[in-house]
């Protein structure tokens, strides 16, 4: 028999991996080397080919993600618990900007206008697009280390 618990946090558990570490292998390995070894005119082209593919995978991580969270709530009733639950807090809100850059911001406005903006300014526009995920990478590996301490008891407010 399936425990409906163990199998949401396992799916969890895995989705946040794979978001996360996808975030970690763009933000700290595939930006600096583009930056690295493109010339400046050639780097957004070059990031944006290699991210639109991981783009498509992101999206379906982050929507597991918010189907496994919601699976363990209702599984254990703790819709309460994430009222009153700051970890709880740190994770949607590390969890909110990429749903939206995903779904809304991205297809619809920041594509566009980067693709703009590297015409004008390469080289400005990928310290941008580097200072956006290194800021969103912080802000998830927070997440993760503050969701994994608090679901084991290591932290509590208040």
């Amino acid at each position: 028999m399936w425990n409906d618990y163990a199998l949401a946090r396992a799916l969890h558990v895995l989705a946040i991996v794979m978001w996360v570490g996808g975030v970690g292998f763009v933000t700290t390995v595939l930006i600096p080397a583009i930056r690295r070894r493109f010339p400046a005119d050639q780097q957004y082209a070059m990031f944006e080919d290699v991210e639109h593919r991981f783009g498509a995978q992101a999206r379906f991580w982050v929507l597991l993600a918010l189907a496994s969270a919601g699976w363990m709530l209702h599984s254990t009733d703790s819709w309460a618990r994430l009222r009153d639950t700051g970890w709880l807090h740190l994770m949607i809100a590390a969890w909110l900007p990429f749903f939206l850059m995903l779904f809304v911001l991205e297809p619809f406005i920041v594509h566009r206008w980067l693709k703009q903006r590297a015409q004008r300014d390469p080289a400005g526009t990928m310290a941008r697009v580097q200072w956006l995920h290194v800021a969103l990478l912080g802000l998830s590996l927070a997440a993760v280390l503050a969701g994994v301490a608090g679901a084991h008891g290591g932290w509590r407010l208040a």
